[in-house]
């Protein structure tokens, strides 16, 4: 099934090109051309690689699961907890609308409140969606960037949050709910493990393939028709109030990375600079309305706008930094 699986994806380009000025007739370095290849070649490419990664993500998830998390950061130290809040964030099953009964249950068993913050900031951002996007469509270097500078944001607010001591501004029936009684993991065994992992290809594949061919499409309409260096001026890293002012676009568009990314590899192509293109990824991704409103539930908004401004200031730095040192 792997050498399938590899055989595959390495016949996508010529495919693409055959499809594209073949099958079609379309001229070479037109612009319709262009976007036509664009699409026919990343749409199966970043849909075989988010098969791939999601399925063996969704084994590794069956070692941790959201009360195993819970027990792993229950007691921990700041400091200590950050970081194993934001890595256990990457491995823990997490959307928008378990925000809340995840955060009231990390914080009435004893995680630390700034310890479960970076757990939220690095759950929906640093994710296998997001890392096999980068990775299929920009390679290596820039997911595993993404990967570190999204974790590094994620211990600094939840380390920041918690040194601010902020625990009042916790809606006050939060800490009144009892903890649930903690229920026993199942030991999986592999066949089981296996099956969870195609599980999770048919659940997350199944929810954002719609997304990620929008998102191809509109980055192949850009790739297509948007002239050269066009971004330059208004995405390039001398523009400098181009990094904050991704951050406040980014923060009112409610999308995911399936989404998002392929958007940004066309501008990125077009001339916009990595460090501005990440800081309106990140801020798209980690920071959205829907999820304000939902921790509105158990948060203050005091608290709900410390944790917006510390990660949006974390994210900006990111920003900065690429555009400077790239």
């Amino acid at each position: 099934m792997l050498l399938g699986w590899v055989t595959l994806y390495q016949s996508l380009a010529p495919f693409a090109a055959w499809f594209t000025y073949s099958l079609l007739g379309l001229t070479r370095g037109s612009h319709l051309g262009a976007a036509v290849e664009f699409f026919v070649y990343e749409s199966p490419k970043v849909l075989l690689l988010l098969t791939l990664i999601v399925f063996g993500v969704g084994i590794v998830r069956t070692f941790f699961t959201p009360e195993r998390t819970r027990r792993i950061l229950s007691g921990r130290r700041e400091s200590v907890g950050n970081v194993l809040g934001a890595l256990l964030g990457i491995v823990t099953p997490f959307c928008s609308c378990s925000a809340v009964p995840l955060f009231i249950g990390f914080v009435t068993t004893g995680v630390p409140l700034g310890v479960t913050f970076s757990f939220l900031v690095s759950a929906p951002m640093v994710n296998e969606v997001a890392l096999v996007l980068l990775f299929g469509l920009f390679g290596w270097k820039v997911a595993g960037l993404y990967l570190v500078t999204g974790l590094v944001i994620a211990i600094v607010a939840g380390w920041g949050i918690g040194r601010l001591r902020m625990e009042k501004h916790v809606e006050d029936w939060v800490y009144a709910t009892k903890p649930g009684a903690a229920g026993a993991d199942e030991e999986l065994d592999w066949p089981a493990r296996i099956r969870a992992g195609g599980d999770a290809v048919k659940d997350i594949v199944g929810r954002v393939w719609f997304y990620v061919l929008i998102g191809i499409a509109v980055g192949a309409g850009i790739h297509g028709y948007v002239p050269e260096n066009f971004m330059a001026s208004i995405m390039g890293k001398d523009a400098w109030w181009s990094v904050p002012l991704a951050v406040l676009l980014g923060v009112p568009m409610y999308s995911n990375a399936a989404g998002i990314i392929p958007i940004v590899q066309a501008l990125l192509g077009k001339g916009a600079a990595l460090g501005t293109v990440l800081a309106f990824m990140m801020s798209v991704i980690a920071l959205s309305l829907p999820e304000a409103i939902i921790l509105r539930k158990v948060l203050k908004p005091r608290l709900i706008a410390t944790f917006f401004g510390v990660v949006a200031l974390g994210i900006m730095l990111v920003g900065f930094l690429f555009n400077y040192i790239m």
